[in-house]
């Protein structure tokens, strides 16, 4: 049957009747079944503060057991650190000067060109693609639809409890309810009684079901909110990081060196109501020590909560025996900054809000076959106690970029891998602009031990960030198209990061490298949390090349 055909009476089928009709209408008419399935797993907010990447803090064993099993990136970038752009950006394997998309408020086909995407791509090749939660960012950077019927064979799953995580669902100290920033809740006092990541499990859980029948292919997205502000989420997971465990930040000053217009004035966190009540100045802060610390317990509880759904996902894929058919691939959308140089929330170039995990599961590539009954990623409770995290199966220092997961997955599914894209690509359709990874998965390299080997100093990683001005105000962290004057270029090698500050049309798209308004180089080995600029000392012609990723 014709591809068009299969896909339109597809549609039919979904509209007459239930996903199950569907599913069941593609097992008919699909006979790719040899194809690996794909599960990505994307996390919002989430900074590499895990187990496998090195934290003795945080308790998340279910995603330690998946790094054991993976081949997991220690350097991994995020394009622009917010949600919509950095989402559309490495789902279409464009970067944000591609995609035309520095904040909420276009959608990419419309605005720059009628890009593909991952799932789209993955759908066109025989695969039934699904979301579950929040993988597109929801609104206009996604027409309102998650970029269905593009991306997605059927319409995708948001949970009903979404729309309470931003009222007055906290209860303060008191006894009233508030829009708090810190919100543990005991799960059967919220309404509906539930959570969005918990409702958001079990739908992806009844999804992997309906598949294992159905013999198709498939490619499952699930979007986690937590870490996401507010911090909302059961309240035992608080007793996992007592205050008196929980540290400052390394470095909780805004840096001498650090030119204004590089600093974020976390306005978003400022309008919950427990953290107007602390009367803070703006821009700079700072925030009172005890609650800093709050803040950090409670990021930190999200982080292990989300770890809870995760176990319970990868544990049903474990019990539908579908562990051997599928590429698991972890990640987040980008950093979180948690009182790092003075500042919270993400809206910076610095590493901690742009550096992400990264890891995949390849079945029988980083990681052995499961034999008959054999459990590859069993549940762990992270309420209980857990012994030291797991080492992670297989590692790598080279330093990649988001927009790397579009060949990659492609590749490891056995796809063709889409070709480069040109210089300029808006007409182009299929296209991608980030490297194919899939180097780092041959398996005689595997074999050799924990580390790869890796050509560091041959790798970079671009990001960037707009502002709206020279100085932090209201809309700094998050301008709208039409506010944005600057735009912060920032590279990143293994040596330093270098990023310049400079005017930008928002009109023409065009940045001016010859208007330099500010600029950042840290250098990485003496200077690990980028606190010391170095820039006004070092003008060679070094760091004064054109931005050209």
């Amino acid at each position: 049957m014709p591809p068009l055909l299969n896909r339109g009476l597809f549609v039919l089928v979904l509209v007459l009747g239930s996903v199950g009709a569907a599913l069941e209408f593609m097992a008919q008419t699909n006979s790719a079944t040899d194809l690996l399935n794909v599960l990505l797993i994307v996390v919002d907010d989430l900074r590499p503060s895990l187990g496998c990447y090195g934290d003795k803090l945080v308790k998340a064993p279910n995603i330690d057991q998946l790094a054991s099993r993976s081949l997991l990136f220690q350097n991994a970038f995020a394009q622009q650190a917010v949600c919509a752009p950095s989402r559309v950006s490495f789902l279409t394997g464009r970067r944000p000067d591609t995609t035309r998309l520095y904040d909420f408020n276009s959608y990419w086909r419309v605005h720059a060109g009628n890009f593909s995407t991952i799932p789209q791509y993955f759908k066109e090749n025989g695969y039934v693609t699904m979301s579950v939660g929040k993988v597109f960012h929801p609104g206009i950077s996604s027409n309102h639809s998650d970029d269905f019927p593009y991306s997605w064979s059927f319409p995708p799953y948001h949970p009903s409890s979404e729309k309470y995580e931003n009222t007055k669902t906290c209860k303060g100290q008191d006894g009233k309810l508030h829009a708090n920033l810190l919100c543990p809740v005991d799960v059967v006092d919220v309404p509906e009684g539930t959570l969005p990541d918990k409702q958001s499990t079990e739908q992806a859980i009844q999804l992997l079901g309906k598949m294992k029948t159905s013999g198709s292919p498939f490619f499952l997205a699930v979007g986690y909110h937590k870490p996401h502000i507010p911090f909302r989420y059961p309240k035992e997971f608080q007793k996992l990081y007592p205050l008196e465990n929980i540290s400052l930040a390394p470095d909780p000053e805004v840096p001498d060196g650090l030119p204004p217009v590089a600093y974020n004035p976390w306005m978003d966190i400022r309008q919950r109501e427990d953290v107007q009540s602390l009367n803070i100045s703006v821009p700079y802060g700072p925030i009172p020590v005890d609650f800093q610390r709050r803040i950090r317990q409670s990021y930190f509880a999200s982080v292990s909560y989300v770890d809870a759904q995760i176990g319970r996902l990868l544990s049903a894929l474990d019990a539908l025996q579908l562990a051997s058919s599928t590429i698991i691939v972890f990640t987040s959308d980008h950093g979180w900054a948690l009182g790092e140089h003075g500042e919270w929330a993400k809206y910076s170039n610095f590493d901690v809000t742009t550096r992400v995990p990264l890891m995949f599961y390849v079945p029988g590539r980083t990681a052995s076959l499961p034999t008959a009954g054999e459990k590859l990623f069993p549940y762990l409770d992270p309420l209980e106690s857990v012994s030291e995290p797991m080492i992670p199966g297989r590692q790598t220092t080279d330093l990649v970029e988001l927009l790397s997961l579009f060949p990659t997955l492609a590749g490891l599914a056995g796809l063709q891998v889409p070709p480069r894209c040109p210089i300029p690509s808006f007409h182009v359709g299929l296209c991608r602009e980030g490297k194919n990874l899939l180097k780092h998965f041959r398996s005689h390299q595997l074999e050799e031990g924990p580390y790869l080997p890796a050509n560091p100093r041959e790798s970079v990683a671009y990001s960037q960030y707009p502002r709206p001005a020279d100085f932090p105000q209201w809309n700094s962290d998050k301008p709208s198209l039409k506010d944005i004057k600057i735009m912060g270029y920032s590279i990143r090698t293994i040596d330093y990061r270098y990023t310049v500050w400079v005017s930008f049309s928002p009109d023409e798209f065009l940045a001016n490298f010859s208007d330099i308004h500010a600029g950042e180089l840290y250098f990485v080995d003496s200077d690990p949390l980028q606190d010391h600029n170095m820039y006004n000392y070092s003008h060679s012609e070094e760091f004064a090349l054109p931005f050209t990723p």
